[in-house]
């Protein structure tokens, strides 16, 4: 717990209405790194809501910035119903293999498997659209960006197929 306040200790002083109790609980909401939580908070004038929003238009600008950059890495996941007659594998593909080793980022892929089981869409373009199955609020492609965002890097679906009896 020590070295959390001293963390906080280096960000320097806090706007008086944004309480670390408010960056806490906004990285842990979205996993991004506490001085974005702080940035967001302040730009909304520590209104959680506001900073999900700036923090949401803010990963689509990162997003923008690092299109050109090759993934390397990436993880395979699978998605297999209960009644055994309908399976997904989908390629997730990231820059590094520092995070596609990450429990998160495996997290993802399997959503995003259960994603395609559950509404087969034809294309991955069609996937980024839809509106994500546990969030209905939030696409797929925000979601991938948001991670992208938590990540630091960029994050996108390679390809998926799906069989179904």
């Amino acid at each position: 717990m020590k070295s959390v306040a001293l963390w906080f200790k280096r960000l320097g002083p806090l706007q008086s209405m944004i309480s670390i109790k408010q960056i806490k609980d906004l990285r842990v909401k979205t996993g991004v790194s506490v001085i974005e939580c702080r940035q967001a908070l302040e730009a909304a004038g520590g209104d959680a809501k506001q900073a999900l929003a700036w923090l949401a238009a803010a990963s689509h600008q990162t997003a923008e910035k690092k299109k050109a950059r090759a993934l390397g890495a990436g993880a395979v996941a699978s998605y297999i119903h209960s009644n055994g007659a309908l399976g997904v594998l989908l390629e997730l593909r990231s820059e590094t293999d520092f995070v596609s080793k990450n429990s998160d980022f495996r997290l993802l892929a399997e959503d995003l498997a259960m994603q395609v089981a559950a509404t087969a869409p034809p294309t991955i373009e069609e996937l980024l659209v839809q509106p994500f199955i546990k969030e209905p609020a939030q696409t797929v492609g925000e979601l991938i960006r948001l991670n992208g965002q938590k990540f630091g890097e960029r994050i996108e679906v390679g390809r998926f197929i799906r069989y179904e009896l």
